[in-house]
């Protein structure tokens, strides 16, 4: 008996004494100095600031496991692909994920507004490489900020791609407009890029973001703004499902798209051909801006985003082409669609 309550007590001292080596050791990793003084100079680089106390305590402890993530999966082996820190590093994946994506399925078309056209391939060769940038029909990277607008500013620039292939002249045009305006989306709450392409063409065109700059936040639809246009489409088509289907539409225009953005993985990735797994639930629109192969023979989709030149390859993403699944990586060619002039 004496045996067993010593083998117990010794038992139950173990178990004691590795739980609070475990505590000891996660405490440890949040308020390191070296974590603190890491998230120092993040606050500094970025501008950031807190109201108290405690909020900086909880940020500091989110950045310390953000940034343990991106060690160790940069360590983890060959990959395609690198993280980074970068403005969001102090925010959860599912904080992320709520403030800074916004795609939602469109409400049901009422009978009497414009339904979505029938896709028609593109004519003409479809060429191994293409970047939309380099040919100068793609503005600078926008920063769509703390609102579920990314379906506003992927509608935004795939009208301006096309306008400027077709005119010669790339306008800056209102993500605002169609936020406060678009009544078939939800503003800051999420939208649909093809209700904004049919909002443009039943407005007759869109304001530039002089004349109706961005806000960040839901306001009432300036009509006066939102009638002095700087630039119209006439129509929008939606492409088939999978990647050939995109690549005959990348191949002439910058193409409006759902992908799948909710991994960690996305939310810090810094540069390289991204190949992630990031699930089947689509919540973000982008707009694909070309293709092409890296140095490294890995084949890849060109993507703007709409979350500021710190994110990623100057606010751009790489994402592998042609593997897995006819949809590709974050299902990338699944629901796309582009505008014509």
């Amino acid at each position: 008996m004496a045996f067993t309550l010593k083998s117990e007590l010794i038992i139950s001292l173990a178990l004691i004494l590795g739980a609070w080596a475990w505590h000891a050791t996660s405490v440890r990793t949040l308020t390191d100095p070296t974590n603190a003084d890491q998230h120092e100079q993040w606050m500094a680089q970025y501008g950031r600031t807190y109201n108290d106390p405690q909020e900086k305590a909880k940020r500091q402890a989110i950045f310390a496991k953000n940034l343990q993530f991106i060690e160790d999966f940069n360590k983890s082996g060959n990959r395609t692909f690198k993280l980074g820190l970068n403005q969001f590093s102090d925010l959860t994946n599912e904080e992320f994920v709520q403030s800074h994506t916004g795609y939602l399925a469109p409400k049901q078309s009422e009978p009497t507004k414009t339904m979505p056209f029938s896709h028609q391939d593109p004519t003409g060769d479809v060429p191994d490489n293409i970047d939309w940038v380099e040919k100068g029909v793609v503005n600078q990277i926008k920063y769509q900020g703390q609102c579920g607008s990314c379906w506003a500013f992927s509608a935004v620039a795939a009208v301006e791609g096309i306008v400027g292939i077709t005119s010669g002249t790339v306008p800056v045009l209102s993500e605002q407009q169609l936020v406060d305006c678009d009544t078939t989306s939800y503003g800051c709450r999420g939208g649909y890029p093809d209700n904004s392409f049919k909002y443009i063409i039943q407005n007759g065109g869109i304001a530039s973001e002089d004349s109706y700059p961005y806000e960040g936040v839901a306001g009432t639809c300036n009509a006066e703004k939102a009638e002095e246009h700087a630039a119209q489409i006439s129509n929008f088509m939606d492409v088939p499902p999978g990647e050939d289907e995109l690549m005959k539409a990348v191949a002439h225009q910058p193409v409006s798209v759902i992908i799948s953005s909710g991994c960690q993985e996305f939310q810090n990735y810094h540069e390289g051909v991204f190949n992630a797994d990031c699930g089947q639930q689509l919540d973000h629109a982008v707009v694909v801006v070309g293709y092409g192969t890296s140095e490294d023979g890995t084949d890849f989709w060109k993507i703007r985003n709409s979350w500021g030149e710190t994110w990623g390859e100057g606010g751009y993403i790489r994402i592998q082409r042609g593997r897995g699944s006819s949809e590709g990586i974050c299902r990338v060619a699944s629901t796309a669609s582009y505008p014509s002039a």
